[in-house]
Protein backbone atom coordinates (compact mmCIF):
# COMPACT_ATOMS: atom_id res chain seq x y z
CA UNK A 1 0.00 0.00 0.00
CA UNK A 2 2.77 2.40 1.15
CA UNK A 3 4.72 1.92 -2.28
CA UNK A 4 1.73 2.09 -4.27
CA UNK A 5 0.88 5.54 -2.58
CA UNK A 6 4.64 6.83 -3.44
CA UNK A 7 4.02 5.90 -6.96
CA UNK A 8 1.21 7.46 -7.23
CA UNK A 9 3.10 10.68 -5.43
CA UNK A 10 5.68 10.23 -8.13
CA UNK A 11 3.18 9.90 -10.93
CA UNK A 12 1.55 13.34 -10.32
CA UNK A 13 5.04 15.01 -9.16
CA UNK A 14 6.28 14.16 -12.75
CA UNK A 15 2.73 15.08 -14.21
CA UNK A 16 2.95 18.32 -12.58
CA UNK A 17 6.28 19.42 -13.86
CA UNK A 18 5.62 18.21 -17.23
CA UNK A 19 2.22 20.54 -17.50
CA UNK A 20 4.45 23.00 -15.90
CA UNK A 21 6.72 23.87 -18.87
CA UNK A 22 6.25 26.19 -21.59
CA UNK A 23 3.76 24.97 -23.98
CA UNK A 24 4.67 25.34 -27.81
CA UNK A 25 2.19 24.48 -30.27
CA UNK A 26 2.80 20.98 -31.44
CA UNK A 27 3.34 21.30 -35.29
CA UNK A 28 5.60 24.15 -34.37
CA UNK A 29 8.02 22.12 -32.29
CA UNK A 30 8.15 19.27 -33.97
CA UNK A 31 9.39 20.82 -37.29
CA UNK A 32 12.59 22.37 -35.57
CA UNK A 33 15.45 20.63 -37.33
CA UNK A 34 19.02 19.76 -36.33
CA UNK A 35 20.76 22.77 -35.73
CA UNK A 36 24.56 21.30 -35.70
CA UNK A 37 26.05 19.34 -38.73
CA UNK A 38 26.74 16.37 -37.05
CA UNK A 39 28.60 14.26 -39.72
CA UNK A 40 29.94 16.87 -41.80
CA UNK A 41 31.74 18.84 -38.76
CA UNK A 42 33.44 17.53 -36.01
CA UNK A 43 32.07 18.30 -32.15
CA UNK A 44 35.35 19.68 -30.29
CA UNK A 45 33.75 20.24 -26.57
CA UNK A 46 34.71 19.85 -23.26
CA UNK A 47 32.20 18.75 -20.25
CA UNK A 48 31.12 20.86 -17.28
CA UNK A 49 31.12 18.58 -14.64
CA UNK A 50 31.09 19.09 -10.91
CA UNK A 51 28.19 21.57 -11.36
CA UNK A 52 24.83 20.36 -11.47
CA UNK A 53 25.89 16.69 -10.35
CA UNK A 54 28.11 17.30 -7.94
CA UNK A 55 31.72 14.67 -7.95
CA UNK A 56 34.02 14.80 -5.03
CA UNK A 57 37.16 15.94 -6.79
CA UNK A 58 35.46 18.63 -8.42
CA UNK A 59 34.27 20.04 -5.67
CA UNK A 60 36.80 18.81 -2.97
CA UNK A 61 35.62 21.62 -0.85
CA UNK A 62 32.22 21.27 -0.80
CA UNK A 63 32.55 17.36 0.16
CA UNK A 64 34.86 18.95 3.12
CA UNK A 65 31.68 20.97 4.59
CA UNK A 66 30.30 17.40 4.82
CA UNK A 67 32.47 14.52 6.23
CA UNK A 68 31.72 11.09 5.65
CA UNK A 69 29.38 12.50 2.77
CA UNK A 70 30.70 10.10 -0.39
CA UNK A 71 28.37 11.66 -2.97
CA UNK A 72 25.61 14.02 -3.77
CA UNK A 73 22.59 11.73 -2.80
CA UNK A 74 24.37 11.59 1.04
CA UNK A 75 25.66 15.56 0.91
CA UNK A 76 21.91 16.47 1.24
CA UNK A 77 20.55 13.96 3.20
CA UNK A 78 23.27 14.98 5.98
CA UNK A 79 22.30 18.71 5.54
CA UNK A 80 18.69 18.63 5.13
CA UNK A 81 16.53 20.04 1.78
CA UNK A 82 16.80 23.43 3.21
CA UNK A 83 20.60 23.13 3.54
CA UNK A 84 21.01 21.42 0.91
CA UNK A 85 19.36 23.70 -1.62
CA UNK A 86 21.03 26.95 -0.06
CA UNK A 87 24.78 25.83 -0.83
CA UNK A 88 23.58 23.96 -3.68
CA UNK A 89 22.41 27.39 -5.13
CA UNK A 90 25.71 29.33 -3.71
CA UNK A 91 27.66 27.01 -5.72
CA UNK A 92 25.54 26.96 -9.30
CA UNK A 93 25.16 30.56 -9.26
CA UNK A 94 29.07 31.06 -8.73
CA UNK A 95 31.11 27.39 -10.19
CA UNK A 96 30.25 28.92 -13.57
CA UNK A 97 29.46 32.35 -15.37
CA UNK A 98 29.78 33.77 -18.67
CA UNK A 99 33.35 34.54 -18.87
CA UNK A 100 33.76 30.99 -18.35
CA UNK A 101 31.96 30.22 -21.77
CA UNK A 102 33.44 33.34 -23.82
CA UNK A 103 37.01 31.28 -22.83
CA UNK A 104 35.47 27.83 -23.67
CA UNK A 105 35.04 29.61 -27.20
CA UNK A 106 37.96 31.24 -27.70
CA UNK A 107 40.03 28.37 -27.03
CA UNK A 108 38.17 27.03 -30.48
CA UNK A 109 35.58 24.90 -29.03
CA UNK A 110 32.33 24.83 -30.61
CA UNK A 111 30.15 22.45 -28.10
CA UNK A 112 29.73 22.01 -23.92
CA UNK A 113 28.50 18.87 -22.52
CA UNK A 114 26.29 20.03 -19.51
CA UNK A 115 25.59 17.01 -16.63
CA UNK A 116 21.78 17.21 -14.88
CA UNK A 117 20.65 14.48 -12.57
CA UNK A 118 16.97 13.02 -13.24
CA UNK A 119 16.18 15.24 -9.70
CA UNK A 120 16.74 18.72 -11.58
CA UNK A 121 13.92 17.31 -13.43
CA UNK A 122 11.91 15.24 -10.60
CA UNK A 123 13.00 14.37 -7.83
CA UNK A 124 11.57 11.48 -6.16
CA UNK A 125 9.06 12.64 -2.80
CA UNK A 126 11.79 10.46 -0.71
CA UNK A 127 14.99 11.58 -1.94
CA UNK A 128 17.37 13.87 -0.24
CA UNK A 129 18.17 15.86 -3.65
CA UNK A 130 16.69 19.28 -4.30
CA UNK A 131 15.72 20.60 -7.84
CA UNK A 132 16.35 24.03 -8.70
CA UNK A 133 18.98 23.56 -11.59
CA UNK A 134 17.10 24.23 -14.51
CA UNK A 135 16.97 27.86 -13.70
CA UNK A 136 20.87 27.94 -13.99
CA UNK A 137 20.65 25.20 -17.17
CA UNK A 138 18.76 28.31 -19.10
CA UNK A 139 21.47 30.94 -17.89
CA UNK A 140 24.26 28.42 -19.15
CA UNK A 141 22.24 27.72 -22.28
CA UNK A 142 21.85 31.71 -22.53
CA UNK A 143 25.36 32.00 -22.42
CA UNK A 144 26.67 29.24 -24.49
CA UNK A 145 24.30 30.51 -27.28
CA UNK A 146 25.87 34.25 -27.26
CA UNK A 147 29.57 32.44 -26.80
CA UNK A 148 28.41 30.77 -30.27
CA UNK A 149 28.42 27.15 -28.47
CA UNK A 150 26.12 24.01 -28.63
CA UNK A 151 25.07 22.27 -25.95
CA UNK A 152 24.42 18.68 -24.98
CA UNK A 153 22.05 18.23 -22.12
CA UNK A 154 23.58 14.88 -20.40
CA UNK A 155 21.57 12.72 -17.74
CA UNK A 156 23.72 11.83 -15.77
CA UNK A 157 21.90 10.46 -13.07
CA UNK A 158 18.96 8.19 -13.25
CA UNK A 159 16.69 6.48 -10.13
CA UNK A 160 18.12 4.38 -8.51
CA UNK A 161 21.65 5.06 -9.92
CA UNK A 162 22.93 3.32 -13.28
CA UNK A 163 26.51 2.33 -12.32
CA UNK A 164 27.00 2.90 -8.34
CA UNK A 165 29.33 5.79 -9.45
CA UNK A 166 29.15 8.42 -7.23
CA UNK A 167 29.06 10.82 -10.57
CA UNK A 168 25.66 9.22 -10.69
CA UNK A 169 24.92 10.80 -7.40
CA UNK A 170 24.38 7.74 -5.92
CA UNK A 171 27.56 5.30 -4.77
CA UNK A 172 27.64 1.91 -4.80
CA UNK A 173 23.94 1.41 -5.75
CA UNK A 174 22.98 -0.01 -9.15
CA UNK A 175 19.05 -0.06 -8.68
CA UNK A 176 18.29 1.92 -12.04
CA UNK A 177 16.77 -1.07 -13.96
CA UNK A 178 14.35 -2.24 -10.79
CA UNK A 179 10.93 -1.14 -10.04
CA UNK A 180 9.31 1.62 -12.34
CA UNK A 181 12.69 3.69 -12.81
CA UNK A 182 13.42 3.17 -16.08
CA UNK A 183 9.42 4.32 -17.16
CA UNK A 184 10.55 6.92 -14.58
CA UNK A 185 13.17 7.99 -16.52
CA UNK A 186 11.42 8.28 -19.64
CA UNK A 187 9.28 10.78 -17.96
CA UNK A 188 11.91 12.50 -16.74
CA UNK A 189 13.35 12.46 -20.73
CA UNK A 190 10.42 13.78 -21.58
CA UNK A 191 10.00 16.36 -20.02
CA UNK A 192 13.79 17.77 -20.94
CA UNK A 193 12.65 17.01 -24.80
CA UNK A 194 9.62 19.17 -24.63
CA UNK A 195 10.90 21.94 -23.07
CA UNK A 196 14.58 21.94 -24.38
CA UNK A 197 13.12 21.46 -28.01
CA UNK A 198 11.27 24.52 -28.01
CA UNK A 199 12.64 27.65 -30.39
CA UNK A 200 13.98 29.60 -27.43
CA UNK A 201 16.38 27.01 -26.66
CA UNK A 202 16.74 24.89 -29.94
CA UNK A 203 19.26 26.93 -31.78
CA UNK A 204 21.92 26.20 -28.89
CA UNK A 205 20.27 23.00 -27.59
CA UNK A 206 21.75 20.61 -30.05
CA UNK A 207 21.29 17.25 -28.55
CA UNK A 208 20.11 15.36 -25.49
CA UNK A 209 21.83 12.37 -24.10
CA UNK A 210 19.26 9.57 -22.45
CA UNK A 211 21.68 8.51 -20.15
CA UNK A 212 25.52 9.04 -18.89
CA UNK A 213 27.33 5.43 -18.60
CA UNK A 214 25.03 3.02 -17.87
CA UNK A 215 27.09 -0.28 -16.40
CA UNK A 216 26.44 -3.04 -19.03
CA UNK A 217 28.64 -5.26 -17.87
CA UNK A 218 25.79 -5.26 -14.50
CA UNK A 219 22.74 -4.60 -15.86
CA UNK A 220 20.34 -6.50 -18.42
CA UNK A 221 21.71 -5.00 -21.57
CA UNK A 222 18.65 -6.02 -23.89
CA UNK A 223 17.06 -3.42 -21.47
CA UNK A 224 19.29 -0.74 -21.75
CA UNK A 225 19.04 -1.08 -25.44
CA UNK A 226 15.06 -1.03 -25.40
CA UNK A 227 15.46 2.07 -23.67
CA UNK A 228 17.74 3.88 -25.55
CA UNK A 229 14.94 3.08 -28.45
CA UNK A 230 11.79 4.33 -26.03
CA UNK A 231 14.08 7.29 -25.19
CA UNK A 232 14.60 8.08 -29.18
CA UNK A 233 11.23 8.17 -29.60
CA UNK A 234 10.09 9.95 -26.68
CA UNK A 235 12.33 13.05 -27.93
CA UNK A 236 11.12 12.66 -31.54
CA UNK A 237 7.62 14.08 -30.51
CA UNK A 238 9.26 16.95 -30.24
CA UNK A 239 11.41 17.28 -33.29
CA UNK A 240 14.97 16.53 -34.39
CA UNK A 241 17.47 17.46 -31.82
CA UNK A 242 20.11 15.01 -31.61
CA UNK A 243 19.69 12.00 -29.31
CA UNK A 244 22.60 10.49 -27.49
CA UNK A 245 22.83 6.86 -26.45
CA UNK A 246 25.89 5.56 -24.64
CA UNK A 247 27.90 2.41 -25.12
CA UNK A 248 27.31 0.89 -22.00
CA UNK A 249 31.21 -0.06 -21.96
CA UNK A 250 30.80 -2.52 -24.92
CA UNK A 251 33.19 -2.43 -27.47
CA UNK A 252 32.30 0.42 -29.86
CA UNK A 253 31.83 -1.28 -33.18
CA UNK A 254 29.16 -3.58 -30.65
CA UNK A 255 26.89 -1.06 -31.99
CA UNK A 256 27.32 -1.65 -35.28
CA UNK A 257 23.78 -2.34 -36.43
CA UNK A 258 21.68 -1.03 -33.78
CA UNK A 259 19.57 2.08 -34.57
CA UNK A 260 21.02 2.98 -38.11
CA UNK A 261 18.61 3.56 -40.70
CA UNK A 262 15.17 5.25 -39.65
CA UNK A 263 16.73 6.29 -36.07
CA UNK A 264 17.52 9.51 -37.34
CA UNK A 265 20.21 11.69 -35.52
CA UNK A 266 21.07 9.28 -33.43
CA UNK A 267 24.84 9.67 -31.48
CA UNK A 268 26.70 6.78 -30.06
CA UNK A 269 28.62 8.14 -27.17
CA UNK A 270 31.74 6.39 -25.83
CA UNK A 271 34.27 7.43 -22.66
CA UNK A 272 38.05 6.77 -22.94
CA UNK A 273 39.99 6.67 -19.83
CA UNK A 274 43.38 4.92 -18.93
CA UNK A 275 43.72 5.13 -15.52
CA UNK A 276 41.15 2.92 -14.01
CA UNK A 277 42.95 0.02 -13.80
CA UNK A 278 46.56 -1.44 -12.63
CA UNK A 279 46.84 -2.99 -16.08
CA UNK A 280 46.33 0.80 -17.73
CA UNK A 281 48.42 2.45 -15.41
CA UNK A 282 51.80 -0.11 -15.94
CA UNK A 283 51.61 1.43 -19.63
CA UNK A 284 54.19 3.72 -20.69
CA UNK A 285 54.07 6.90 -22.47
CA UNK A 286 53.90 4.87 -25.85
CA UNK A 287 51.54 2.46 -24.79
CA UNK A 288 49.02 5.32 -23.80
CA UNK A 289 49.61 6.27 -27.14
CA UNK A 290 49.38 3.45 -29.35
CA UNK A 291 45.94 2.58 -27.31
CA UNK A 292 44.54 5.84 -28.13
CA UNK A 293 45.57 5.43 -31.98
CA UNK A 294 43.92 1.63 -31.51
CA UNK A 295 40.54 3.54 -30.28
CA UNK A 296 40.70 5.78 -33.43
CA UNK A 297 41.24 2.74 -35.67
CA UNK A 298 37.93 1.28 -33.69
CA UNK A 299 36.37 4.48 -34.20
CA UNK A 300 36.91 4.05 -38.74
CA UNK A 301 34.68 1.14 -38.38
CA UNK A 302 31.49 3.04 -37.02
CA UNK A 303 28.33 3.08 -38.82
CA UNK A 304 26.81 5.73 -36.63
CA UNK A 305 27.81 8.94 -35.84
CA UNK A 306 30.29 8.65 -32.78
CA UNK A 307 32.07 11.07 -29.84
CA UNK A 308 34.14 10.30 -27.54
CA UNK A 309 32.30 12.07 -24.96
CA UNK A 310 34.85 12.14 -22.24
CA UNK A 311 38.70 11.78 -21.91
CA UNK A 312 41.00 13.41 -20.10
CA UNK A 313 45.01 14.01 -20.50
CA UNK A 314 45.70 11.82 -17.05
CA UNK A 315 47.70 8.61 -17.45
CA UNK A 316 47.66 8.56 -12.89
CA UNK A 317 44.73 8.51 -10.69
CA UNK A 318 46.50 10.71 -8.37
CA UNK A 319 43.68 13.33 -8.63
CA UNK A 320 42.95 13.80 -4.94
CA UNK A 321 39.35 11.79 -4.21
CA UNK A 322 39.36 10.79 -8.34
CA UNK A 323 38.42 7.32 -6.88
CA UNK A 324 35.73 7.92 -4.32
CA UNK A 325 35.86 9.72 -0.44
CA UNK A 326 37.55 7.79 1.56
CA UNK A 327 39.71 5.35 -1.39
CA UNK A 328 43.18 5.91 -2.20
CA UNK A 329 44.78 5.46 -5.82
CA UNK A 330 45.70 3.18 -7.26
CA UNK A 331 48.97 4.68 -8.51
CA UNK A 332 50.53 4.94 -4.92
CA UNK A 333 49.04 1.28 -4.74
CA UNK A 334 46.86 1.79 -1.71
CA UNK A 335 44.01 1.02 -4.16
CA UNK A 336 42.61 -3.05 -3.24
CA UNK A 337 44.36 -4.76 -6.22
CA UNK A 338 46.83 -2.05 -7.08
CA UNK A 339 50.58 -2.48 -6.74
CA UNK A 340 52.37 0.99 -6.36
CA UNK A 341 53.81 2.73 -9.69
CA UNK A 342 55.26 5.74 -8.41
CA UNK A 343 54.44 9.43 -6.18
CA UNK A 344 51.23 11.14 -6.47
CA UNK A 345 53.36 14.13 -5.30
CA UNK A 346 52.45 17.15 -7.86
CA UNK A 347 49.72 15.41 -8.74
CA UNK A 348 46.94 15.36 -6.11
CA UNK A 349 45.64 18.99 -6.60
CA UNK A 350 46.42 22.63 -7.91
CA UNK A 351 47.92 23.05 -11.46
CA UNK A 352 50.32 21.44 -14.45
CA UNK A 353 52.56 24.45 -14.21
CA UNK A 354 55.27 22.74 -11.70
CA UNK A 355 55.08 19.43 -14.13
CA UNK A 356 59.04 18.68 -15.78
CA UNK A 357 59.27 19.06 -19.14
CA UNK A 358 59.59 15.66 -19.46
CA UNK A 359 56.20 15.32 -17.88
CA UNK A 360 54.74 17.76 -19.94
CA UNK A 361 56.52 16.81 -23.43
CA UNK A 362 54.72 13.30 -22.48
CA UNK A 363 51.28 14.67 -21.67
CA UNK A 364 51.52 17.28 -25.14
CA UNK A 365 51.55 13.67 -26.78
CA UNK A 366 49.04 11.60 -25.45
CA UNK A 367 46.53 14.10 -25.77
CA UNK A 368 47.40 15.17 -29.17
CA UNK A 369 47.42 11.31 -30.23
CA UNK A 370 43.73 11.42 -28.64
CA UNK A 371 42.76 14.24 -30.73
CA UNK A 372 43.67 12.27 -33.50
CA UNK A 373 42.06 9.26 -32.48
CA UNK A 374 38.48 10.95 -32.07
CA UNK A 375 38.50 12.72 -35.09
CA UNK A 376 38.70 9.42 -36.89
CA UNK A 377 34.61 9.72 -36.06
CA UNK A 378 32.49 12.60 -34.97
CA UNK A 379 34.61 14.69 -32.56
CA UNK A 380 35.15 15.09 -28.73
CA UNK A 381 34.39 16.50 -25.80
CA UNK A 382 37.44 16.75 -22.96
CA UNK A 383 36.47 15.87 -19.16
CA UNK A 384 36.67 18.90 -17.82
CA UNK A 385 36.88 22.38 -17.91
CA UNK A 386 37.88 23.30 -14.63
CA UNK A 387 37.56 22.57 -10.84
CA UNK A 388 38.23 23.91 -7.52
CA UNK A 389 41.05 23.21 -6.40
CA UNK A 390 42.75 22.00 -9.69
CA UNK A 391 43.06 18.59 -11.17
CA UNK A 392 46.17 18.50 -12.63
CA UNK A 393 45.44 16.78 -17.13
CA UNK A 394 41.63 16.55 -15.90
CA UNK A 395 41.72 20.72 -16.23
CA UNK A 396 41.39 21.70 -20.01
CA UNK A 397 41.97 25.03 -18.87
CA UNK A 398 45.16 24.69 -17.25
CA UNK A 399 46.16 22.15 -19.95
CA UNK A 400 45.55 25.12 -22.61
CA UNK A 401 47.69 27.82 -20.18
CA UNK A 402 50.66 25.43 -20.15
CA UNK A 403 51.28 24.45 -23.76
CA UNK A 404 49.99 21.08 -23.20
CA UNK A 405 46.64 20.96 -25.35
CA UNK A 406 47.39 22.36 -28.38
CA UNK A 407 45.80 25.61 -29.48
CA UNK A 408 44.85 26.17 -32.30
CA UNK A 409 43.08 23.01 -31.78
CA UNK A 410 44.66 21.60 -35.04
CA UNK A 411 48.50 22.29 -34.17
CA UNK A 412 50.61 19.43 -33.13
CA UNK A 413 53.80 19.31 -32.06
CA UNK A 414 54.22 15.32 -32.36
CA UNK A 415 52.37 14.84 -36.49
CA UNK A 416 50.91 11.52 -37.29
CA UNK A 417 51.37 9.45 -34.56
CA UNK A 418 48.93 7.50 -35.10
CA UNK A 419 49.64 6.67 -38.58
CA UNK A 420 46.12 7.78 -39.58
Amino acid sequence: MMLSSLLRLSSVAAALLISSVSAVPYDLVRQRALTFPYGSEKVHGVNLGGWFVLEPWITPELFAEVPGAVDEYNWCAQLGKAGCLARLRQHWSTFYTAADFSAIAAAGLNHVRIPVGYWAVAPRPNDPYVKGQLAYLDQAISWAGAAGLKVWIDLHGAPGSQNGFDNSGWRDHIEWQQGDNVKYTIKVIRALAKKYSAAKYNNVVSAIQLLNEPLGPLLDMDKIRQYWMDGWGTIRDYGQVAVVIHDAFAPITSWNGFMTEGWSNTILDTHQYQVFSPEQLKLSVDDHVQAACGIGRQLQGVDKWTVCGEWSAAMTDCTWQLNGVGRQTRWEGEFPGSSRQGTCDGKRSGSTAGWSESEKSATRRYVEAQLDAYEQADGWFFWTWKTESGSPAWEMRDLIANNMFPQPLSARWYPNQCGF
